[in-house]
């Protein structure tokens, strides 16, 4: 290629540049460079190139050879500098600035604005790469060439303002050059300014001498320019503080520096410099305290000044603040590493100097490794440093080390006086005092004016001895010369505080010595201790709470503990309770092990009322301190004012087991029995009272033996003796200590009776003043005792004896209401016992209740009494005003209330009994008790307003009969005197169903009677006690109680002939009942013995005379509803349908006049029974619940039906049951029992649902009512049906109750249980031996039900059920060999079901030998005669097990062609019929699988089997097998759509097997 070509080629490629289309470039270039290896173009081009293709290596390899072949070409470079400027990496920039240089090289002559940008860019490079003298020196070469240009001076003027811009934070890394060049800078800036003084020039002033400040060689040219600066700016400050910075750091405390920060700190008070200035000066003039303040001030805002932290530390150390010292140490030291200049390392060996002086003097001996640490960085030849080298080894007690530096130190320097102090204090720490003597002397000796070394003196003469403390001239007189030369050694005036304090015995001086020594070192707790403990023995509080406060402002979090617990008790005793708590709190937290603390912490909560809270604390404390008898105690007593008696006892009781005659604890185990036996008073738990009232007395006679003269013993005791007032005297027998009666028998205790107790009571209270005369609260006691004296004796006749104990109480209530007149309780008092019978002063009553009401405006008590005056005198309307205050004041007081119930009563309000039931919500008593009582029994007694509101809601709705029953029982416990109240209790356990607790409280009445010789009421008690007995079962003590009587009442006669009737004696009871029918006065009456006489006929099997009498009813005048309901259940007995419809149709035109809807729809239900009609008997329950659907009696009904008529419908009787249950309690059991039964036959059992299903029902049930054999027997079944699902799905039951153990369980109630039919009972029985062997045989436990049955037979040998049982097991082993069972044997088994041919089962199960046997005609013969035998028995399951089993086994022949139409037309046959009797899932079943037999591919097939998989109602497991076959079905017919929609069903229903059948189909195609 020719140079033309070549040239042609390059405009090219500079044209393809232009167009950008630089890969063409690229090409034209290589091909020049083919020809022209060095042709410089080429190479340019190639860069250019490849700097836009972003192939910034090949670039740069391209400009570099470019300027290989020509240096001083700009383009190659311009193109590098473009390339290093695109590519700004750390790597790049070293090659940039070769490429700027060379660059300002070549345009230095040809282009000075480009060198000049270029340099601007070499400048700043050199800025970020850091470096600095470059940057000075091309900054420089910059202006000079400016300078040559003849640049004006604006021009000059700002290049040297950016020059020192860029450099003047950077004088660190300046050498001396860079740092003059900034000078010049600085100086010609200065210079070019022409308004001075102005802003700009003050700025950059104050910016140079700053920048002088930090270059110490120009220490002078500095001090010129400031003062100009001053003088210039007399109102700044910046110049003063740049000078006052050179003064600290030069050290220098000449006159001028002083002036220098004092004007400063004039013209700005808070300027850190100045008060550090400040500081200096007042270390000069040796005024520390105020030093160490402005240094400390002055640091917080000038941090880095390093040596202000040393003059800080110094004056720290002078002061005996050692951890102020180290930490003034540590921050000179870490400004020190931040700040690098000259002198740096003086100041660094001052610091650390310092840091470990403290450290040693600190006496802490963690600090002694950090000791060493900082020594090694000094130098080691210094004696002085060996030295604390010595005490920081005798800090950590390494005695042999510092020994050996001793000993070197003493020989090698004796003149120096840290030597002999080493050695003095290695003596004094071996308590080698005399030597320590010496060796501090040897040490004054040397160093006369050292405070620290006459304090060492004056300690070690303290230690020596009580004649040495007392020697004034020795420890006295050397701790005064060390506190007069060291006044900052608070060691000194604590020593000097304890001499005063010990020796001399003035608390004054000590006070103010240890005052003196705590304001000196506040961490010293012995000296704040000490001031704080003499100041408050001298009275001086406020300066003891000024050092507390002082202590605890400044402790951190647990510390300080003698200041918290020393202020803490402080607020307790002056009753700031919540400041003593949080105090006290401190405390703990320095020392959480101290008991003391826990114990006044405890206190102090105990004072604010925080009984829980100091319970704790108490218990903490006593933890801590098992032996201490006081914090039990107080455990004690809280948990007595918290009401925890019982364990308020045990804590007492552990004391007095330690310690029996600490009195408060026994006087506590009195108090907590008392009060024991006043809560169970009031509950009516009085056997409980009379055990609480023994204890109490044991308790406090213990504690009289020991202290006699304690005058609240004897009142407790008297309050215990009277407490019992209430209880019937009968009642009262209590064992009393023979100490507190004054006699001396063979045992210690002494049985009292009621009046005996309460005259003890009276005079304990008469012992108590003795000791306490004026105490009106005892007067008050003693007479309420008198009273209830006088109440109790009221009651025995003694009129004469009761009159004087009321004067006296009378009198002795005046006399505490004239001791104090303003206690309400005593006013009270002197009413109520001026009110009652005996005395009857309405007038002194009503002043006194007044007087109450005045002293005390909240008196419920007394408005209560006052009303109860006002109605005791017939004032209605004033007693019901005094009621309705007392009700606004104390809406819970139960008092007041049967007041308003009285007043209501007295005016006959409707409200009456409503009132009176309040006050039994409110609380037991026996006013209201026997009132509402009252109430209730009258309400049921008039049975003319059952459906009245009123009835309903005061009798059914607040279930009045119940709360009436306990109430009254509790008023009898209370009080057994009153025959009345024994009747009406007997009424309404009556009405309960409580026979036997009825017949007691009739018995009481009668007792009660007799005694009293009433005898008009007594025949009544005796016809209530008979009725009750008869209806217990107790019946010939109930004929025995009715002879009682003349027997000429109706009511006794009739009674009487019940008993006769209930015991058998037939003959009797119908002589009886003949007799009352002649003095019947009623048809109604006439009818019921009528009644009662055809039921007598009945049990004699006479039935034609029991329907003639019946029907001589029916001719009665009036209509005899219960005639027709007898004559009804008579047909259902002899299943006579003609006699039932006749007598229910007679009777339902009289259902205006029947009571009650359960009776007549039993009835019918039992003739749609007898009919066979079981869907209308359902409905019959079902209807007559929806007309009455709150009457739970209806709802267990239908509940009952429906598991035994129409079974499908079981969920339906589990709701039923249900609600019965809700309804009423009465049904519970039958209710809960009929819905497990629906469960049951539902099928919900654990496995659906593992909380709510049958078996659960039962349990509950069996926990409920053990005693019931119904409920074991139901417990067997569900458990039966829980481990055949177990069996079935092959896993371990939940319930493996054996079979055996319940038929014993079964068998036991049946033995107890008197209540049930006897028939019943034998039925229950045999099914539950046949179930158990069944479950055994089922279960495959053939050896155990044949020992099962052979163990039955034993004890009941003419049982055909059990010996039909037997032989299946026996013949199911024989089956289980698969061999041929022989004639004989089949003969033998068809004889044993014959010997039970009424068992549909036998037949059943002799069927299943048949079918095993292959003998199919047989065994449908079998399953005929069990179809024949329920249908004539009336038994629908059996009727439809029997067609269900028929059809399988036809199902199972219809494939066999010959005769598999008559196969096929049974299946339908047995099928249809079953689907007659009731909706059967299996028959629906067999139909399908019927059809799948005969046409498998046929639409009908599929609509069968598809009825079943997705209608709901069939089970899973028939659903299961209809998949399956389906799956069959849809596979035939290639149908995928419906076959994922049937897989998808399975899925949902967890039916596996049809997804395994699904693979297989798929695996085999």
């Amino acid at each position: 290629m020719s140079s033309k070509e070549i040239k042609a080629t390059l405009k090219n490629a500079r044209e393809a540049i232009r167009k950008r289309e630089y890969k063409e470039a690229l090409k034209h270039c290589k091909m020049v460079l083919k020809q022209d290896k060095n042709n410089y173009n080429a190479w340019v081009f190639i860069g250019v190139a490849a700097t836009e293709l972003e192939q910034p290596d090949q670039a740069k390899t391209a400009y570099k050879k470019a300027t290989e072949l020509d240096p001083d070409q700009l383009l190659a470079w311009q193109g590098l500098q473009n390339l290093g400027e695109k590519n700004n990496t750390s790597d790049n920039r070293d090659e940039l600035l070769g490429v700027y240089q060379k660059l300002m090289e070549l345009y230095e002559s040809s282009d000075k604005q480009k060198w000049h940008e270029v340099c601007l860019k070499l400048i700043d490079l050199y800025d970020q790469e850091k470096k600095y003298p470059e940057a000075a020196k091309t900054w420089n070469r910059l202006i000079q060439l400016k300078q040559q240009d003849g640049a004006g001076k604006q021009e000059l003027y700002q290049l040297w303002k950016k020059m020192i811009q860029l450099l003047v934070d950077k004088v660190e890394s300046q050498d001396n050059e860079m740092q003059q060049l900034l000078i010049t800078a600085f100086e010609n800036v200065l210079s070019s300014l022409d308004k001075i003084p102005s802003d700009d020039h003050q700025k950059i002033s104050t910016d140079y001498i700053k920048f002088l400040l930090k270059l110490p060689h120009e220490g002078d040219k500095l001090m010129l320019t400031c003062k100009a600066l001053i003088d210039q700016y007399p109102t700044s400050t910046s110049s003063l503080e740049v000078l006052g910075a050179h003064f600290i750091q030069t050290e220098c405390l000449s006159d001028e520096a002083l002036q220098c920060y004092t004007r400063l700190n004039k013209m700005e008070p808070t300027n850190g410099l100045g008060l550090i200035g400040l500081g200096i000066k007042n270390m000069q003039e040796q005024e520390y305290e105020e030093a160490a303040k402005n240094l400390a001030e002055g640091l917080k805002r000038a941090q880095a000044t390093v040596i202000a932290w040393l003059y800080l530390a110094e004056i720290q150390l002078r002061m005996h603040k050692y951890e102020e010292t180290i930490s003034s140490c540590k921050q000179g030291l870490k400004w020190l590493e931040k700040c690098v200049r000259d002198g740096n390392s003086h100041q660094k060996s001052k610091l650390l100097h310092l840091q470990a002086e403290a450290m040693v003097r600190s006496s802490v001996p963690n600090n002694a490794d950090k000791i060493f640490g900082i020594l090694e960085q000094l130098p080691n030849n210094e004696p002085i440093l060996l030295a604390m080298k010595g005490k920081a080894y005798l800090n950590k007690n390494r005695m042999e080390q510092a020994s050996q530096i001793s000993a070197y130190l003493t020989s090698s320097h004796p003149d120096l006086a840290e030597s002999w102090e080493l050695q003095g204090l290695i003596d004094y720490s071996e308590k080698n005092y005399m030597q320590a003597e010496q060796s501090f002397k040897k040490a004054l000796k040397i160093k006369a004016d050292c405070g620290e070394y006459y304090y060492y003196v004056g300690l070690t003469y303290w230690f020596m001895g009580e004649e040495m403390r007392r020697d004034k001239s020795k420890a006295a007189t050397h701790l005064l010369k060390a506190a007069k030369l060291d006044g900052y050694n608070g060691k000194t005036f604590c020593y000097l505080g304890h001499y005063y304090r010990d020796i001399v015995q003035d608390k004054s001086r000590a006070r103010g010595c240890y005052k003196k020594a705590f304001e000196r070192n506040n961490s010293d707790e012995d000296a704040g201790a000490a001031a704080v403990d003499l100041s408050i023995e001298l009275g001086d509080m406020e300066t003891a709470l000024t050092v507390l406060k002082i202590v605890t402002d400044q402790s951190s979090a647990g510390t300080a503990k003698w200041a918290w617990l020393r202020r803490g008790l402080y607020y307790l005793k002056v009753n700031q309770n919540s400041k003593a708590v949080a105090d006290l709190q401190a405390a703990l937290r320095a020392d959480p092990k101290d008991s003391n603390c826990w114990e006044c912490l405890a206190e102090a909560y105990l004072s604010r009322g925080g009984y829980t809270a100091a319970l704790k604390a108490f218990t903490k404390a006593s933890e801590l301190s098992p032996n201490a008898v006081y914090n039990i105690y107080k455990i004690a007593a809280i948990k007595q004012i918290l009401g925890k008696y019982a364990d308020a006892i045990t804590e007492y009781k552990q004391i007095v087991q330690n310690l029996e005659n600490y009195v408060p604890a026994l006087k506590g185990l009195g108090e907590c029995y008392l009060m024991m036996s006043r809560n169970a008073l009031s509950d009516y738990l009085d056997g409980r009272a009379l055990d609480s009232v023994e204890q109490a007395l044991k308790y406090l006679a213990s504690a009289l033996q020991y202290r006699p003269e304690i005058s609240c013993l004897w009142k407790l005791i008297g309050d215990t003796c009277t407490t019992l007032h209430d209880l019937s005297p009968a009642k009262v027998s209590v064992q009393v200590p023979f100490v507190l009666i004054g006699q001396n028998e063979n045992s210690n205790l002494q049985p009292l009776n009621k009046n005996e107790l309460l005259r003890l009571g009276g005079r304990c209270y008469v012992r108590a003043l003795t000791l306490m005369s004026s105490s009106a609260n005892l007067w008050c006691d003693l007479g309420v005792n008198y009273y209830r004296q006088a109440q109790h004796l009221a009651t025995t006749g003694e009129e004469n004896t009761v009159h004087e104990l009321l004067e006296k109480s009378l009198q002795c209530l005046k006399k505490s209401v004239t001791l104090n007149s303003k206690n309400h309780q005593y006013w009270n008092a002197l009413g109520v016992v001026a009110c009652y019978k005996g005395i009857e002063n309405y007038a002194l009553a009503q002043h006194a209740f007044i007087k109450s009401i005045q002293v005390e405006q909240n008196n419920v008590v007394a408005w209560t009494n006052l009303g109860a005056t006002y109605l005791k005198n017939e004032n209605i309307e004033l007693a019901h005003e005094a009621f309705k205050v007392a009700q606004s004041l104390e809406p819970s007081y139960v008092m007041c209330w049967i007041g308003q119930a009285l007043v209501a009563e007295a005016v006959g309000s409707y409200e009456t009994m409503d009132l009176f039931r309040h006050t039994t919500e409110l609380g037991v008593n026996t006013e209201g008790a026997k009132g509402y009582v009252h109430w209730v029994c009258t309400t049921l007694q008039d049975k003319s307003n059952r459906n009245s509101e009123l009835y309903k809601y005061n009798i059914v709705q607040m279930n009045a009969i119940s709360a009436a029953q306990v109430v009254m029982s509790k008023y009898t416990e209370r009080i057994q005197t009153d025959p009345i109240a024994f009747t009406m209790l007997g009424y309404l356990n009556e009405y309960l169903d409580l026979k036997k607790q009825a017949a007691e409280a009739y018995q009481r009445a009668v007792v009660l009677l007799q005694s009293a010789k009433d005898n008009e009421k007594l025949p009544f008690a005796q016809r209530n006690w008979a009725r009750a007995l008869c209806a217990a079962g107790h019946y010939q003590e109930s004929i025995q109680a009715y002879m009682l009587n003349s027997l000429t009442k109706f009511d006794d006669i009739t009674g009487l002939a019940l008993a006769y009737f209930k015991k058998g004696q037939f003959q009797e009871s119908a002589k009886a009942y003949e007799k009352a029918l002649g003095v019947a006065h009623t048809e109604k009456e006439k009818a019921q013995i009528l009644i009662a006489l055809a039921m007598i006929e009945f049990k004699g099997n006479r039935m034609d005379n029991a329907k003639t009498l019946l029907f001589k009813c029916s001719m009665l005048k009036e209509t005899s509803i219960e005639s027709l309901q007898t004559l009804c259940a008579l047909g259902l007995l002899k299943k006579d349908i003609t006699l039932t419809t006749a007598a229910l149709n007679e009777l339902l035109k009289h259902w205006d006049k029947i009571s009650s809807t359960y009776e007549t729809c039993l009835l019918t239900s039992g003739m749609f029974s007898l009919q066979g009609n079981n869907l209308a008997v359902q409905r019959q329950a079902a209807k007559a619940v929806h007309s009455n659907p709150a009457d739970p009696a209806l709802w267990t009904l239908l509940s009952r039906l429906i598991p035994q008529h129409t079974p499908q419908k079981a969920e339906g009787g589990v709701v039923a049951g249900s609600v019965a249950q809700i309804l009423s309690s009465h049904h519970s059991k039958s209710a809960l029992l009929f819905s497990a039964v629906n469960q049951m036959a539902a099928g919900k059992h654990s496995t659906i649902d593992k909380k709510n299903n049958a078996l659960k029902m039962i349990q509950k049930a069996v926990h409920l009512y053990p005693d019931d054999p119904t409920v074991w027997a139901s417990l067997m079944a569900a458990s039966h049906m829980e481990k055949t699902l177990s069996h079935l799905d092959d896993r371990i039951p939940k319930l493996s109750v054996s079979e055996e153990l319940l038929v014993t369980a079964i068998t036991a109630k049946i033995k107890t249980e008197k209540n049930m039919p006897t028939f019943y009972l034998q039925s229950l029985e045999n099914w539950s031996l046949q179930q158990a062997a069944t479950g055994l045989k089922e279960m495959g436990k053939h050896s155990e039900a044949e020992a099962f049955c052979t163990k039955v037979l034993k004890r009941h040998p003419d049982h055909p059920a059990v010996f039909l049982l037997l032989r299946e097991v026996q013949c199911e082993q024989l089956l289980l060999s698969h061999r041929q069972l022989p004639d004989a044997v089949l003969e033998e088994l068809k004889k044993a079901v014959m010997s039970n041919f009424t068992s549909v089962t036998a037949w059943h199960w002799l069927a299943e030998i048949y079918k095993s046997q292959g003998m199919m005609v047989a065994a449908e013969m079998c399953y005929r005669q069990g179809l024949q035998l329920s249908s004539k028995q009336g038994d629908v399951n059996g009727k439809l097990s029997s067609l269900l089993r028929l059809a399988l086994l036809a199902l199972s022949l219809s494939t066999i062609k010959l005769q598999s139409n008559r196969w096929t037309s049974l299946v339908k046959e047995a099928t249809n019929e079953a689907q007659k009797i009731c909706f059967c899932p299996l028959a629906s079943l067999f139909q399908a699988l019927l059809q799948f037999i005969m046409k498998m591919g046929a639409r009908e097939t599929r609509r069968l089997l598809e009825r079943v998989v997705y209608q709901p109602g069939y089970t899973e497991s028939i659903a299961s097998v209809a998949r399956w076959y389906l799956l069959r079905h849809l596979w035939a017919k290639n149908d995928d759509t419906l076959i994922m929609v049937l897989l998808q069903n399975a899925k949902l229903k967890g039916d596996s097997r049809v997804e395994e059948l699904y693979q297989k189909l798929n695996d085999s195609s």
